[in-house]
């Protein structure tokens, strides 16, 4: 794989420190998810914001059938789950299936969604990215990725998820690497999602009318390897639905509460309004 979102510490404006984001960031409702966590604690390796003894989940570490080998991945649901329940993908960030990943799919299902996320990286016996902040370390795996491969990784995901939680509609969902990865996969097996939510995910390459299904995109305005222009023209020509936000006070990797990068305005916001699209296309809800 070939991308520039494989280096995250690049794609934000070095004019920029956590202190500048942290003083941007208003509004911030996260407190609501993890009342014991304090604002000032995250941008940087923190407990988790729902653990795996909450009560109203269950997490576990599966197995997937990925081609000719299994591959691990992290999955959590709610503990009223049952057929139909909505599901989502996600796709990890460069860092891998990490803290903050996990962490993720424990909210979507503290949402109300069966999540899983596939290790993509299962293959090269990569090192954890708990508490790493050195992107230099994961490159190598993220350049072995090949598309059938970790394509075929999300198609064992949608198949297990389908197989526990028969009639379940599928959304997918990536940051940074991940992103793209979403877009690529909501692309090449739309008919396995109703509906995408790409992280900072490059558009670059990617046919907008190739797209099929719902979009729910959230990007920084200070993100200087994924250009605002770009991002712009890209939803304009997009044939369905979709809410496509850029935020001005974000760089890139804005949501990943683990790091400095995190912006916490723009991360409540697309969440809130990424919970209210899987909410419309998966749930059946109002957004």
């Amino acid at each position: 794989m070939d991308a520039p979102e494989t280096d995250p510490t690049n794609a934000v404006s070095a004019k920029l420190n956590r202190r500048v984001f942290v003083a941007m960031s208003t509004g911030a409702t996260i407190a609501a998810t993890a009342p014991a966590l304090g604002q000032e604690e995250l941008g940087r390796s923190h407990p988790p914001l729902v653990t795996e003894n909450d009560r109203a989940i269950t997490t576990q570490h599966v197995l997937l059938q990925g081609g000719e080998q299994t591959i691990g991945a992290y999955a959590a649901w709610p503990v009223s789950a049952g057929p139909r329940t909505p599901s989502v993908i996600v796709i990890m960030h460069l860092w891998g299936v990490d803290a903050q990943i996990r962490d993720t799919v424990r909210r979507l299902a503290k949402a109300g969604f069966a999540a899983v996320a596939p290790d993509l990286y299962a293959r090269f016996d990569a090192p954890s990215g708990d508490g790493v902040d050195d992107y230099t370390i994961f490159r190598p795996y993220a350049m072995r990725l090949e598309r059938e491969v970790w394509l075929g990784d999300v198609r064992a995901a949608a198949q297990w998820l389908s197989g526990k939680f028969p009639g379940t509609k599928t959304g997918i969902i990536g940051f940074c690497m991940g992103g793209k990865l979403a877009l690529i996969a909501a692309i090449e097996e739309g008919e396995l999602f109703a509906v995408v939510a790409p992280f900072y995910g490059d558009v670059a390459g990617l046919d907008p009318a190739a797209l099929r299904i719902p979009l729910c995109g959230s990007y920084g305005g200070r993100d200087t390897g994924i250009p605002p222009e770009k991002v712009r023209a890209f939803a304009a020509s997009l044939t369905v639905p979709n809410d496509v936000r850029i935020y001005d006070e974000a760089g890139h990797a804005f949501f990943d509460d683990q790091r400095a990068s995190y912006v916490a305005s723009a991360a409540t916001d697309a969440w809130t309004r990424t919970l209210a699209c899987f909410n419309k296309y998966l749930a059946g809800g109002n957004p």
